[in-house]
């Protein structure tokens, strides 16, 4: 590789994170955020995610296992998390033929599927003794969790026991705090709003599984990279104000972390690496399906964070802004990499 490509590979990591933490709900955090994992976890983020992920991956097949899913008023799940999450097993069955497992709680199963529908997946309800062979098909598997702690526990060892993850992801799932209670960011306690699936990830830990992690809050499942440094910018980090006392972030350490302005798109950005890593550019999915696939997501009931409402929008960002800027980010990957001839090179001649 010569030092013009070098170059040109570097511009590119750099705008991949540049872009996955660009303040698009002007809410001041995601800067913060990135400083602090890059004082934790330094170098190009969205690029080492993705890296990360293939080498987790065998080079054709495995499977990956997909945590989501976070309750609004209600229980009621928000349109960041599914999508992201459907968008991962896309990226994940192009770049490498793996199957992927969304585990989500009993409540958001029709979010997911209806994600993984915009996405171009075919949903299927898995058996937690093990998944279905589908051929002629395009196939991502959802694991419902019930909210009992008893019957959420064995539903963890048998994912576990029986499927054997070769990844494991937690994108805009809560985390549990020093004192084990979820929260929501501003500090509202999820008790009976949400699945205990954390232990799970804990048993992927003792059992060598890479994990990693992505959200916007600090009070997602894998932030604990950075929970030490939280309160320095965020306030309820370390004061909630419920009765815990303890604040809301999340100590459980994914291997590696992906912060975003917003969890959905640090997913794309990672789903952009991938697409650069692997030369293959459609691993990057195109943009009316991130527009649909929030749409169809909205339609199944899940709201969006800010509106509180089933808009098609996510973090009050409405759908026809993620599909520009998805062509943005498809433009970005097209032009940083060496797809079809170098551009630059030619484009004079």
């Amino acid at each position: 590789m010569d030092h013009a490509e070098k170059t040109r590979q570097s511009a590119l990591a750099k705008a991949l994170d540049d872009i996955a933490i660009l303040d698009l709900a002007c809410l001041g955090v995601a800067g913060h955020l990135y400083a602090a994992l890059q004082r934790k976890q330094a170098g190009p983020m969205c690029m080492g995610a993705a890296q990360f992920v293939l080498d987790a991956l065998p080079e054709e097949g495995g499977l990956a296992v997909i945590a989501t899913g976070f309750p609004m008023g209600g229980g009621v799940p928000e349109t960041d998390g599914p999508v992201g999450a459907a968008m991962l097993a896309r990226a994940f069955r192009v770049a490498r033929g793996a199957r992927s497992l969304i585990v989500t709680d009993e409540d958001f199963v029709d979010a997911v599927k209806a994600a993984c529908i915009g996405a171009g997946l075919s949903p299927r309800i898995a058996d937690p003794e093990g998944l279905e062979s589908v051929s002629y098909l395009n196939p991502v598997y959802i694991l419902p969790f019930p909210r009992e702690e008893g019957a959420c526990r064995i539903r963890c060892e048998k994912v576990m026991a029986n499927m054997r993850p070769d990844l494991m992801v937690a994108v805009e799932r809560p985390g549990k705090n020093v004192a084990g209670v979820y929260h929501g960011m501003n500090g509202r306690p999820l008790a009976g709003y949400v699945a205990d699936i954390e232990p799970l990830f804990e048993m992927g830990r003792e059992a060598g599984i890479p994990i990693l992690g992505i959200g916007d809050g600090g009070n997602e499942l894998g932030m604990g990279v950075i929970c030490d440094d939280l309160g320095s910018f965020l306030p309820q980090a370390t004061s909630c104000g419920c009765p815990c006392e303890r604040g809301t972030a999340a100590v459980f350490a994914a291997d590696y972390l992906v912060v975003a302005s917003v969890s959905n798109w640090g997913a794309d950005g990672i789903i952009a690496g991938l697409a650069v890593l692997t030369r293959k550019i459609d691993v990057l999915h195109h943009p009316d399906r991130e527009r649909r696939a929030i749409e169809l997501c909205a339609n199944s009931g899940a709201v969006d964070g800010v509106h509180v409402s089933p808009i098609p929008a996510v973090d009050g960002i409405p759908a026809e802004e993620w599909e520009g800027l998805l062509t943005t980010l498809r433009g970005m990957v097209h032009r940083g990499t060496d797809f079809h001839g170098d551009w630059r090179r030619t484009k004079h001649g």
